[in-house]
């Protein structure tokens, strides 16, 4: 294998956790925000989530492919899922039917799981990477 496709989920992987750490910075520094400077309310709240799941949603579903065709844990997969499904559940329906606080609950419940999971799947698949080259 080429060093590029080889690098190549560890990348996806990493991104993926920065995308989901800016979201979890997002759903904490947001309430300081609102108390500062009312007017971001809406711009943040309205405007933010379906931009950032739009992102962070198809690399996460890719960087796991990826990774599952390497490691083939179920496991990483599901509990990936979990994270992206608490995440967009929070950014949307519960946002409008629940209010901002489980908005948020879900938000940052989802981010930490999602970061976690490519934490794993990254780590998994780098194994079996050094595993099959040794």
């Amino acid at each position: 294998m080429a060093n590029g496709t080889v690098k190549s989920p560890e990348i996806l992987d990493k991104a993926a956790v920065a995308l989901s750490g800016l979201c979890l910075l997002h759903c904490l520094a947001l309430p300081i925000a609102i108390v500062l400077l009312p007017f971001l309310n809406e711009v943040a709240i309205d405007q933010w989530h379906a931009p950032m799941l739009l992102v962070v949603v198809p690399v996460s579903v890719f960087a796991f492919a990826i990774g599952f065709r390497r490691h083939g844990n179920h496991g990483v997969i599901a509990f990936g899922a979990a994270g992206m499904l608490l995440m967009v559940v929070g950014g949307t329906l519960a946002h409008y039917l629940l209010g901002t606080t489980a908005d948020r609950i879900l938000t940052v419940s989802g981010a930490l799981v999602l970061a976690v999971a490519h934490y794993r799947n990254s780590r998994l698949a780098r194994h079996c990477q050094a595993r099959g080259s040794a």
